[in-house]
Parts: structure tokens; sequence; C-alpha cells
């Protein structure tokens, strides 16, 4: 199986082969900003199964484990699709609402729990 997520414009693309390793809710205030909306999905592959098409820009920050984190976005609208968790060498993270398909496996964790916003329903 084949799933392919993209930018608003389509111009950066990852191709991923199968299902990913995990898909992870997190509640933290950077994902909260990354995404302008009050948390973000992502979606874990192992790097080997993705093939990234298109230009894209990158931004590092530090995330709270002490590592950098590079999120890649498009340069022409804007939209980040991937980013690297440098404490995962091996994964590479996709924006599970880069794939626009609304039957995408669900997350099985959430994290940064304390960030989540009092209206938003726990993962069950």
């Amino acid at each position: 199986m084949k799933r392919i997520a993209t930018c608003t414009c389509g111009g950066l693309r990852a191709i991923c082969q199968g299902d990913p390793l995990k898909v992870s809710l997190c509640h933290c205030l950077e994902c909260q900003k990354r995404t302008g909306s009050t948390y973000g999905i992502a979606a874990f592959y192992d790097r080997a199964r993705v093939r990234i098409e298109g230009a894209s820009k990158s931004w590092s920050r530090q995330a709270d484990s002490g590592f950098p984190v590079n999120l890649h976005f498009c340069p022409d609208c804007g939209s980040t699709v991937f980013w690297e968790p440098l404490r995962k060498p091996d994964a590479i993270a996709i924006g599970v609402g880069s794939f626009a398909d609304p039957g995408f496996p669900a997350p099985t964790q959430a994290v940064y729990d304390q960030y989540r916003h009092f209206w938003v329903r726990p993962l069950e």
C-alpha cells in the first residue's frame, strides 16, 4: 500500500509505503503553534519507507528531549508536511492531515496531555 502526503499546493510530497509505525496525537504547545490547531497528529514511518519529492525549506527547533527537530515545509504555500526528530534518526514524522485521507489509521497514543485544551476529549 502506498500513501501520499502533500502540501496545500501539491509541490511537496511524501510517498510512504505501508502503514505507519505509529500514529501519535500531540498536545504540546509547539504542535499547537505548528498546526494552528489545538493539537497535532503525526504518522511515524521508517525513513527507508518514505520518498520525498519536491522542494522544501526547513526550520529547526529544540524538542523537550533536548534533541533538534527539523521541520520541512513547502517554500510556495508554507504547509509543513514532514519533520525529522533527530532523537530517532531512522524515523520521519508526517502530518496526518497532509494525507487528506479520512480512512487514515487513528492515533494510538496521546502525549503532553497537560497542554490539552479542556474542551478536547482525551484519546480513549
